[in-house]
This record gives C-alpha cells, sequence and structure tokens, in this order.
C-alpha cells in the first residue's frame, strides 16, 4: 500500500504518537516533545515514511482552531472586557519590546529595513498552541503567570491580522491598491458581523432543538460544523481561523450547552492538536541544518536568547510576579505558528532573498522545540534555586488541624473566624503580593501551589483534620480536591463554590459540604427585598429557608446528570415549576397559621431577640 494512502498515513501518525509520546511524558520531557519527536521520526529527513509535512500541517492547524473555540469558552464577554488592558496594553507592550531588538539584529546581518520589520514582527509573535498546551499540562492556565501569558498570547493572534495585510505592502506594489485595502476591509467587518449574529442569534436556538432530538451524535457533527465553518467564513475574509474560533466561542460561553459543547470538541482538538506537532516536526529542514548549522543554531539561540530577556524585563509592568517572570519568559520565548504564514508571504512578495524563509522557518520550528526543554531547565535549576531563596516559606506550623487553601476575601473570613475561636490553621496561597500585605496583619501565610502534592505534605495533610478549600479559581480547586481525594481520603474537605458548575464539579469528587460563596448573602438580600415589598418578617424567613432546601435538593438530584445537558435542562424544570407549586402552597399555609396567631407570637419574639443582641443599636 502507497504511503499516499490516508489509511496508512493515519496509521503511520497514530503509530509514532503511541511510541512517541508515552516515552517522553515518562522521561518528564511533556507531551510536546514528544509529539515533536514523532514528526521528526517520520518525517522527510527521519525514516521518509511521509513525504509532504506542508499538506498535514495545514490540516492540522485546525486542532490550534478548535483549542481556541474551547478558551473562548471558558470566558463570557464581560470576562474579555476586563482582560481588556492586559490583552491590548501587555500585548501591545510585548511584541514592540520584541520585535525592535529582533528587527535591528536582522538589520546587523544584512537585511534591509522592509525585510527586517516583517521578520522582527514574526519572530516576536509566540505559538498559542505549544505555549497553551505547555500551561495546561503544568496546571498554569488558571494561575496569574498564566492568564497574563494567555492574554499576550490572544493579543498576538490579533496582531497577526494586520501583520499578514502589511506584509506585500511592503513588498513589490500591486494595482488599485486602495481599493483592494477598502474592499478587504469590508470583508472582515463582515465576517466579524456574521460571527457575531451566529454565535449569538442563531446557535442557540439550533442546539435547543438538536438537544432534543436527544441524538448526541448529531449535536457533536453539529458543533463541529459551527466552528469549521466559522474558521472557514473568517479565512475566506483574511483573517486567522483561530481567532474567529475564540471569538465564537466568547459568544457561547454564557450558554447553557457550554459544557456538552466543550465535552464534544475534545477529542477531536486533542487528536489534532498532536497532529500539528507531529507536522511540525516533519517540517524541520535537516538539510539547511547540516549545511549551515551553525547559523541556524545560533540564530535559533539568538532570537530566543533575546527574546527571553526581553519577556523577563517586561514581566513587571505586566504584573507577573518576581518568582514568575522567568517562567513568563520560557512560556512565550519560542516562535509561533503564525510565523510559518507570514514568512511563506514574505516570500511572495520577494521580501526574503535567498535561503532566508528556510532558514528562519526551521529556527521557529527548532525553537518550538526547544520550548519544553527550557521549561525542564526552569523547574530543575531556576525553580529550585527561588524556592530555596525563599526561607520565610517553611512551614513550621505542619500539624495545625486546619489546612486553608487560598486566603483571598472568602478565605479570609474563614480563617478570621477559626483564629479567634482559638483553631491553628496553616494558610497556603500562591499570590506573592496577597502573602506580603497579610503578613504585615500578622497572618502565617505561605507561599505555594495547593495543587502541588509535596506542598499538601508539607503543609501536614496526612495528619490534618479539616481542609478548608477557598480557592478563587474553579479549575485549581478542583484540582485540589482531586489531589486531595486521591492522596489523602481521610482529609475532610469544607469547600467554596462559585458556581453551580463549580459546585457540581466538587460534590462529583466526593466533598460532602460545598458552599456557593454568593448563594446565603444573595437570600438574605431576597428577604429584605420581600420585606421591603411588604410581607411580613416570618414569612420572609420562611420563603427563603423554602427557597434553600428546595434549591440545595434540586442540585442534589441533579447531581447524577450534571454531564447530561438534556437529562439536566429537563430536571431543572421540572424543579422549578414544583417549587412554584410549594411557595405556593407555603404562601397559603402561612396565612391560615397567621390568623390563628402564632405567627405574631414568633415574630414577637425574635423582636425580644433583636433587642436583646449585644449588636442592637
Amino acid at each position: 500500500m502507497s504511503t499516499e494512502s490516508p489509511l496508512l498515513r493515519a496509521i503511520i501518525y497514530l503509530g509514532a504518537a503511541v511510541v512517541c509520546v508515552p516515552l517522553a511524558s515518562r522521561l518528564k520531557l511533556g507531551s510536546v516533545l514528544g509529539y515533536l519527536a514523532a514528526g521528526l521520526v517520520i518525517g522527510p529527513f527521519g525514516l521518509h515514511l511521509i513525504q509532504n509535512p506542508q499538506e498535514t500541517l495545514h490540516f492540522a492547524e485546525l486542532g490550534v482552531v478548535l483549542m481556541l473555540f474551547v478558551i473562548g469558552l471558558e470566558l463570557d464577554p464581560a470576562q474579555l472586557v476586563s482582560m481588556r488592558r492586559a490583552v491590548f496594553g501587555g500585548g501591545t507592550l510585548q511584541l514592540l519590546a520584541c520585535a525592535v531588538p529582533l528587527g535591528a539584529g536582522a538589520i546587523a546581518l544584512g537585511l534591509p529595513w522592509q525585510t527586517a520589520l516583517v521578520v522582527g514582527l514574526a519572530l516576536g509573535l509566540s505559538s498559542t498552541a505549544v505555549s497553551v498546551q505547555t500551561m495546561a499540562e503544568k496546571n498554569l492556565t488558571p494561575t496569574p503567570v498564566g492568564r497574563t501569558a494567555f492574554a499576550v498570547l490572544l493579543f498576538q493572534d490579533i496582531a497577526a491580522i494586520p501583520l499578514l495585510a502589511v506584509v506585500p505592502l511592503l513588498g513589490v506594489p500591486a494595482g488599485n491598491e486602495h481599493g483592494s485595502r477598502g474592499m478587504a476591509a469590508l470583508e472582515v467587518l463582515g465576517a466579524v458581523a456574521a460571527v457575531f449574529v451566529i454565535g449569538r442569534f442563531l446557535t442557540r436556538p439550533v442546539l435547543r432543538a438538536l438537544a432534543k432530538t436527544g441524538l448526541r451524535e448529531v449535536f457533536s457533527a453539529f458543533t463541529l460544523l459551527f466552528v469549521l465553518g466559522v474558521a472557514f467564513l473568517m479565512a475566506s475574509a483574511g483573517i486567522s481561523m483561530a481567532l474567529g474560533a475564540f471569538l465564537a466561542g466568547v459568544l457561547l460561553a454564557s450558554s447553557e450547552y457550554r459544557h456538552a459543547l466543550e465535552t464534544d470538541i475534545e477529542p477531536f482538538r486533542g487528536l489534532l492538536m498532536g497532529l500539528f506537532f507531529i507536522a511540525v516536526g516533519m517540517s524541520v529542514d535537516f538539510g539547511l541544518l547540516v549545511h549551515r548549522p551553525w547559523f541556524v543554531l545560533g540564530l535559533v539561540l539568538g532570537f530566543q536568547l533575546v527574546k527571553a530577556l526581553v519577556l523577563r524585563l517586561i514581566g513587571k509592568p505586566l504584573g507577573v510576579a518576581p518568582g514568575d517572570r522567568w517562567l513568563f519568559a520560557a512560556l512565550l520565548a519560542q516562535g509561533g505558528e503564525f510565523a510559518f504564514v507570514v514568512f511563506g508571504v514574505a516570500k511572495a512578495a520577494r521580501l526574503l532573498p535567498g535561503d532566508w524563509d528556510g532558514m528562519l522557518t526551521l529556527a521557529v520550528a527548532l525553537s518550538m522545540a526547544l520550548t519544553p526543554l527550557l521549561l525542564i531547565v526552569h523547574d530543575r535549576v531556576l525553580l529550585r534555586r527561588t524556592q530555596s531563596e525563599r526561607t520565610a516559606d517553611t512551614i513550621e506550623d505542619a500539624h495545625a488541624p486546619v489546612i486553608i487553601a487560598g486566603f483571598g476575601r472568602f478565605g479570609q473570613i474563614v480563617g478570621r473566624l477559626l483564629f479567634a475561636s482559638g483553631v491553628k490553621a496553616t494558610v497556603l496561597d500562591f499570590d506573592p503580593d496577597q502573602i506580603e500585605a497579610l503578613k504585615r496583619f500578622g497572618f502565617r501565610v505561605y507561599y505555594g501551589d495547593a495543587t502541588r502534592l509535596d506542598l499538601l505534605r508539607a503543609a501536614g495533610a496526612e495528619k490534618a483534620k479539616l481542609l478548608v478549600l477557598a480557592i478563587d479559581d474553579p479549575m485549581m480547586s478542583t484540582k485540589v480536591a482531586e489531589t486531595v481525594r486521591e492522596n489523602f481520603p481521610a482529609l475532610t474537605i469544607v469547600a467554596r463554590a462559585r458556581n453551580v458548575t463549580h459546585w457540581q464539579a466538587l460534590r462529583s469528587l466526593g466533598v460532602r459540604v460545598v458552599e456557593r460563596e454568593t448563594f446565603e448573602s444573595a437570600l438574605v438580600v431576597g428577604r429584605h427585598a420581600l420585606e421591603s415589598l411588604g410581607v411580613r418578617p416570618y414569612e420572609a424567613r420562611e420563603r427563603a429557608d423554602l427557597f434553600r432546601n428546595h434549591n440545595v435538593s434540586t442540585l442534589e438530584g441533579m447531581l447524577p446528570l450534571w454531564r447530561d445537558e438534556t437529562e439536566r435542562t429537563n430536571f431543572a424544570r421540572t424543579a422549578r415549576e414544583q417549587l412554584e407549586r410549594q411557595m405556593e402552597q407555603d404562601r397559603r399555609d402561612i396565612h391560615r397559621h397567621s390568623a390563628l396567631g402564632w405567627q405574631s407570637e414568633i415574630e414577637g419574639a425574635d423582636e425580644e431577640r433583636a433587642k436583646s443582641s449585644p449588636l442592637a443599636s
């Protein structure tokens, strides 16, 4: 059978991945390096099993598209707006700060200023695929440094659009330039508007109709159709497919079908991302590396060193904690997948003379392969050195009966109550600024990521009686619960949940006590609202208690169904109707008993207790 057979190529890709990725993971090199090594082995400069890596690379870019769609699903428009300063301010600073010295280096190598400008900006871009995959594997995505890195990567995806438009203008001039640019701008605006209308108004009714059919495979097919259709629409307008998919994901982030969409996309995303890294590995041109080894290696190490130093320096204005700035640099020091496209356009515009296109493409591919190694160096050298320098973070109170993970506004209230009651606690938080501020007020707070098993052991998790899980980020909180359940099954967990989804995730892990952070305060406000509308205080309290009990029992009933969108929706609708009937019946009962006078007696008792309270004014 010829290697041009799609079936045989699929077997080759899967076989290489199955062999190389587990081996790389076992050696603690990360899955990305495993996929790159698989591509090197089966590519044109390895065993010659695959001869046309560019064709595979173009197809595998859909993995990046699906990845950005899933990331968009994790953000709602309000979160995106709140990130605007980090995205546009921090992203602009990063790209310009990296492009200037890299462009100057290109001029020093003899390239004209137009070419140096393109090279500097293109090498200033980082790989969204490599960085996000690496952050996900190391659980860095929800951390402050992870959020800053993602904001920069998001800006780079946006900046790639005007960069691709500018490159041809720096080359050989084309006819009717102004007209074509105006038409291109209209196409871009039209494509963005179309994605907004489709994602905001048309997709949800279709998803609702498909969910009612109960045919999961049709729902999955529509999910793929939607993402690929948006990618095609954006690509037709000359916009990044990945950016279009991200926008579509953001528009559906508040949808009730968000988790079902994410679940359906995840298997395809994982496979295509792996294929993308394999294709990058196959694209490494060892012919150029053999003919000009020192120049190519100097180019790779030179631009990564410059970029890493710049990223380290701008970490402070970007708000990256001092201990995380080298990590931030290691995450973003590589070249990006958009550089392949930029160099291709620059070659067509005759901006890159000789074999510069091949050498720059090779340098970017090698830099992506070096990223896992840079992170290993960071973890084993720089991180250990940083941790050894932080003697103040040695956990001295390892035998405290309580561990508090996360000491923000929520954790502080719990901690202050425990401390006031004479209960000792070991407090863990990974925000250095927060730790320093709390230490000034006498709190014993230790720097550390509570998802790390070694830190939990050092905090005394094996002997502690209780873990108060007050971490703000749902992903990190769930990860801590998973680690504790797996390694310290006897440790009781009392957890704070950000929302219903977070509550369901923690409860599904066996955490018995989970309180939603805004639920009780919202019930108190609701009671006051009813009283302001003329409802008697006792009746308002009864209604709130009824709502609380019914809400909790509804969530408990939905827990076995929370991964099934259709069943969960039907259960919630039935529960809501039952609650309305119960509240109406309870309202009639309260009015009937009120006529007997017992309500006034209870209210009088409430007033007496209020007068005798030391907090009464």
